[in-house]
């Protein structure tokens, strides 16, 4: 299998370090230097304006969109891998992620971190923003953007046909194991290493779409019972649904669905799930062997609208 590439980027407007390096110090020097003298200086708002468009110019387009006042901080992991505004996006569209009740709950961990129950489990209810040992929950970031089919394709993406012109986002979520119920080990029913998937679908008009993987199809807001045929693999559903925002995660299996339940007792806030780019992951290689295909292995990670998970 061809290693994963990372997104594609553009030679347009490079400059050579030194030349970047001493226009982002002038402009830090020039926004340090407005901001001791305050507000009131004559021309301070258009100075900044400047200093933001000098900051743009150099920066390839990452800071591009940012306000004058936070154009000089530092960029985020998501804004340095996708661009302010996708960075933003993926922010807006990643879920609330509830849990089915039980007696404790696993959740999702950064596998460079932890690979065992004994440091991704929580016996606490309500919000959760750390595992038993202190481990923030993750979720990490594939994108697949259609709006440019030409250089999605050089990056080895699928955007032909109903796929154009969409922006895909992809929260891969990875448990330290997998278990359908108490006699999982005996059945089958259990196995080391589970990833799954939380993925958006954008329209060019900013209408948004979601679908949750269970097993071998994706589900919306509907699960259980009516998902048997597909997660065996008779009949692979897209799963796609006007839901949005909701994860609910199925006890043991990690099954999802794009509707939290009235039940459920635990939830991670938005706000508490740290969200990684996994392109430079992926294609950095040295991941550990997995019992189960990783993200970058499975056909829906070059094809978005893949049925397989």
């Amino acid at each position: 299998m061809s290693r994963p590439r990372t997104l594609a980027s553009t030679e347009a407007g490079q400059s050579t370090p030194e030349y970047v390096a001493a226009v982002l110090l002038l402009a830090a020097l020039f926004m340090s230097l407005l901001a001791l003298v305050g507000p009131g200086l004559p021309g301070g708002a258009l100075a900044r304006a400047i200093a933001a468009k000098l900051v743009c110019a150099v920066d390839g387009g990452h800071a591009c969109g940012r306000s004058n006042r936070d154009v000089l901080a530092p960029l985020s992991t998501l804004e340095r891998a996708y661009g302010q505004r996708l960075a933003a996006m993926i922010g807006e569209r990643a879920p609330e992620i509830s849990f089915e009740d039980g007696d404790f709950v696993s959740l999702p961990v950064d596998y460079r971190q932890c690979r065992l129950r004994s440091c991704a489990d929580s016996i606490r209810h309500g919000s959760l923003s750390r595992t038993q040992t202190g481990l923030r929950p993750v979720a990490f970031v594939h994108v697949v953007d259609c709006r440019d089919s030409s250089a999605a394709a050089r990056a080895g993406y699928d955007c032909s046909g109903a796929r154009a012109g969409n922006v895909y986002i992809q929260y891969w979520l990875y448990y330290p194991d997998s278990r359908t119920g108490p006699a999982s080990s005996l059945t089958g029913g259990y196995h080391v290493d589970d990833w799954e998937s939380f993925q958006v679908r954008v329209g060019p008009d900013g209408t948004g779409m979601a679908r949750a993987s269970s097993h071998h199809s994706y589900n919306g807001r509907s699960g259980g019972l009516g998902s048997v045929p597909s997660d065996a693999g008779w009949e692979p559903k897209s799963g796609w649904d006007t839901l949005l925002g909701q994860l609910h995660v199925a006890a043991g299996s990690h099954a999802g669905t794009t509707e939290a339940a009235a039940d459920d007792t635990r939830h991670i806030p938005r706000g508490a799930l740290r969200l990684i780019p996994l392109e430079p992951v992926a294609a950095a290689g040295g991941a550990p062997s997995f019992a189960v295909s990783p993200p970058w292995e499975k056909g829906v990670w070059s094809d978005p609208e893949s049925t397989g998970t």
